[in-house]
């Protein structure tokens, strides 16, 4: 009766630990192959760094050309500089924002509101070169940007509420495969393929390579902004137009879809009708030691996570219920050991005499055995 309780018993887990092992990867993964909602950014040092929290990210370019607009003694102050310049990205999660937008229904679950700001200054003076704000909408799975009436851009002091957010932008999807994807440019306002490139290692993360060229083309600027660059640097003219073009390469942790390295090269130039282009800025980014080194810990972190949900506890908890199955199967079926089939046949023949091996028993009953062999007399 023990035996067969806890052999049932041991079924009974089994079963259980094969239904998390199915469970697992169908119901628990993709809850957590999605951007979460309670993201928080990190404070500003020398503050505590929670585990999580959201860091800026940090690139910088050294020798960089670059427009310079500043307030001196004798007015507005226009020149070309150059110097090394760091820009940062701060991520700042909307909850609130998403679940007001979720309950009236402009936005579903699988979206999430974020506001991102960048600021680029000088690493000598620390003045401020630009700053821009944005609020948007993104794919909790996919990370693309989606549709919403909410979004806005204020790239150059002004809110542009027709920006219309598409594929990629700050992150690639969970999954990310070797195929090409489309990475939005905030400065053309469209998304433009990326190609895939490589796959390599970058601090002991296996990282897919995309490159994306942003070929040369003319970019929007405001009437007034374009009348002070003339009457700066072409006053001979009655008109310009300001070209961009950049060559964008992204080094992505392909479980989680984060960034774990961006290199930037933009080039903007003010083409006038009369006299020679000014080049307004050119520069080479790319992500900072640190920030290279935060992406990589935050991706290998949430990848063992995501791994260990979705591959590493199915298979292991589908292997231990698999066992306790097949040792409670064994367990509820164990007796003492049973006799020879032959004991079983023949144990209620009259020739049987218990005390005799089995061998003397065939021996007996062809009636070959010596008078008195197989006695206590035997040797």
């Amino acid at each position: 009766m023990k035996r067969s309780f806890f052999g049932t018993v041991l079924i009974g887990l089994g079963v259980l630990f094969i239904v998390f092992a199915v469970g697992l990867p169908l119901f628990v993964a993709p809850a957590v192959t999605k951007l979460p909602y309670d993201m928080q950014p990190c404070p500003k040092p020398p503050a505590e760094q929670p585990s999580g929290c959201l860091k800026p990210s940090v690139a910088e370019a050294a020798g960089a050309k670059f427009l310079q607009i500043k307030e001196s003694a004798d007015g507005v102050d226009i020149s070309v500089n150059t110097a090394t310049l760091r820009t940062t990205v701060e991520v700042l999660p909307q909850a609130k924002v998403t679940f007001d937008e979720q309950q009236a229904g402009r936005l579903t679950d699988d979206s999430i509101v974020w506001d991102v700001y960048q600021t680029a200054v000088r690493t000598d003076t620390g003045e401020v070169i630009s700053a821009s704000s944005t609020e948007l909408a993104l794919d909790r799975v996919s990370g693309a940007g989606v549709n919403w009436r909410g979004q806005w851009l204020n790239d150059s002091g002004e809110r542009d509420s027709s920006v219309a957010y598409s594929d990629q932008i700050y992150k690639f999807p969970f999954g990310t495969e070797q195929r090409d994807y489309k990475i939005y440019d905030t400065d053309i306002r469209a998304a433009l393929p990326a190609t895939y490139v490589d796959s390599t290692e970058i601090e002991g993360v296996e990282v897919y390579h995309f490159k994306q060229t942003v070929p040369d083309t003319q970019v929007a600027v405001p009437t007034a902004s374009l009348n002070v660059l003339l009457a700066r640097f072409a006053p001979q003219a009655t008109h310009a137009q300001v070209f961009y073009r950049n060559t964008r390469e992204v080094w992505v942790e392909p479980t989680t879809g984060a960034y774990i390295k961006v290199r930037e090269q933009p080039h903007q130039e003010l083409r006038p009708n009369v006299g020679s282009p000014t080049v307004l800025l050119d520069a080479d980014f790319s992500y900072t030691d640190d920030t290279v080194k935060n992406s990589a810990a935050n991706a290998s972190s949430n990848r063992f996570l995501l791994k260990t949900v979705s591959l590493y506890a199915p298979i292991g908890l589908g292997i231990l219920g698999l066992a306790l199955i097949v040792g409670g199967v064994l367990l509820a079926r164990g007796r003492a050991t049973p006799r020879s089939e032959f004991d079983e046949a023949d144990a209620g023949s009259p020739d049987w005499d218990a005390t005799l091996p089995p061998g003397r028993h065939d021996l007996r009953q062809a009636g070959t055995v010596p008078a008195g062999w197989g006695t206590q007399s035997d040797p």
